[in-house]
């Protein structure tokens, strides 16, 4: 019989509870994932209390006014807050997607704010992306050339560029990949139905998804998938190492 083990220190505790301030009327709870490299600790959930009446709408909005007033310790990427670097993608309310375009109002119930899943974490909400980028280079998924290149500039009609449309607008923010988890476990170059997988829609998925889609299907068939909360960790399971 199959016995299945946490590695150690794998575990998801509650953390710590942040209360609104007093007189707040417009609260909103976001639990959000917390796990520093500093310490020994397993990782834990964090409940912050967001007043909604000074914060922006966004859930990266939400995050640094809790990493502004609240919590300074809290670790999270951001830069364009436009979704158009990719930075401050996320797994929020068990889906991939962009915090600074993901809006708190589209969520009834708590946020819940976890790494994208199926990474390292380097620390808290910052997933390590080495290997994410190493695919992605595998595969030189970018346009290439097959003629030499010419003196000056490549001349392009506009039903040239017409072309192009769907192809192109990756922002590379992981999100679409780190769904995926047999493509980054394992570790491998990723193959032609790896690239048609990582680039389909998932789950109301990508803030770019429908020029996407259209280019994963044309690689290969291949259903959506719903993506659960993958960094929160079933109860039951031992942690350490088990015989058997």
């Amino acid at each position: 019989m199959v016995q299945l083990s946490l590695p150690k220190n794998s575990t998801v505790t509650e953390g710590k509870i942040f209360i609104a301030a007093s007189g707040a009327t417009r609260v909103k709870t976001f639990r959000v994932y917390r796990w520093s490299p500093d310490d020994d600790s397993n990782p834990r959930i964090d409940t912050y209390e967001v007043d909604l009446d000074t914060c922006g709408p966004m859930v990266l909005d939400a995050l640094i006014k809790i990493k502004n007033e609240v919590d300074q310790t809290l670790a999270f990427r951001r830069s364009c807050r436009e979704g158009v670097c990719g930075s401050c993608a996320m797994n929020i309310d068990g889906a991939n997607t962009l915090a600074c375009t993901k809006s708190i109002n589209d969520i009834a119930d708590d946020v819940r704010v976890f790494p994208l899943p199926h990474l390292e974490v380097v620390k808290d909400l910052v997933p390590d992306l080495t290997h994410f980028y190493a695919q992605y280079a595998s595969i030189k998924l970018w346009l290439q050339t097959a003629t030499a290149a010419p003196e000056g500039e490549r001349r392009q009609s506009h039903q040239d560029r017409e072309k192009l449309d769907g192809l192109y607008e990756c922002i590379l923010c992981a999100c679409y990949s780190t769904s995926m988890s047999q493509l980054l476990v394992e570790r491998r170059p990723l193959s032609g139905t790896g690239r048609a997988a990582a680039i389909l829609s998932l789950a109301g998925g990508h803030p770019r998804r429908d020029g996407w889609r259209a280019f994963g299907q044309s690689l290969g068939s291949i259903p959506p998938l719903s993506l659960s909360y993958d960094h929160e960790l079933r109860p039951g399971l031992p942690e350490g190492a088990q015989s058997g």
